[in-house]
């Protein structure tokens, strides 16, 4: 199996690292990242860079095609939706993270679709004929995206179970030691408090640039 992920320049390191942290231990299966060119790709911190193994011209087809979010994520058609369109014709999954969702959009292969984003974009996918869904993770089809940033993590146990079963989901689960505690109930805004809530409204720069 092969699975395939995108870079591109100011993305999120996590959207990407969750799922490969969890698809690079499927037995068998080799994970490619991908960008406009082969090299160092620069993250949304500026700090913390990834590399692209391959150019979007070299990229084989691969069974699963993963795009994550970002603060610049590819809207506007051109090269990263052509190559999307191509290798979503020869997936079997084509997945999501974040606003990654918006930019599987923009290549129009969300039309008609439930579908996630981060909570602050969700409203976002309308525009694209998406049909938004406030869920952690929403499959639709081939289909799989999940909501803000951490969720990649539950995204991919999702796909392996679904490939390979919950048992081996549970498997690369427990090795990674994915069980979340967080010391505060505030990873959504149903959770959240209404003045943090409000305060990352006013100031969504913080968070997203869309």
């Amino acid at each position: 199996m092969k699975t395939t992920i995108l870079l591109y320049d100011r993305m999120t390191a996590l959207d990407a690292v969750g799922p490969y942290e969890v698809l690079s231990r499927f037995p068998g299966n080799e994970v490619l990242f991908v960008a406009d060119r082969a090299g160092p790709v620069r993250t949304d911190t500026g700090f913390l860079t990834l590399v692209a193994d391959a150019s979007l011209d070299e990229a084989p087809a691969a069974d699963i095609i993963l795009v994550p979010g970002g603060f610049a994520p590819p809207l506007r058609t051109g090269p990263v939706h052509e190559w999307l369109r191509a290798a979503d014709a020869a997936s079997t999954w084509t997945t999501s993270v974040c606003v990654g969702s918006l930019v599987l959009g923009a290549a129009g292969l969300l039309a008609g679709r439930r579908a996630t984003s981060h909570w602050m974009t969700l409203d976002n996918l309308t525009g694209y004929g998406a049909m938004p869904a406030a869920e952690r993770v929403v499959i639709d089809g081939k289909y799989a995206t999940a909501a803000g940033v951490s969720a990649g993590i539950d995204l991919a146990l999702t796909l392996v179970g679904e490939i390979a079963g919950p048992e081996a989901a549970m498997a690369i689960q427990l090795g990674i030691e994915y069980d979340p505690a967080p010391p505060f109930e505030a990873g959504s805004p149903a959770k959240a408090p209404d003045p943090i809530v409000a305060f990352l409204r006013e100031n969504r720069d913080l968070v997203v640039r869309l």
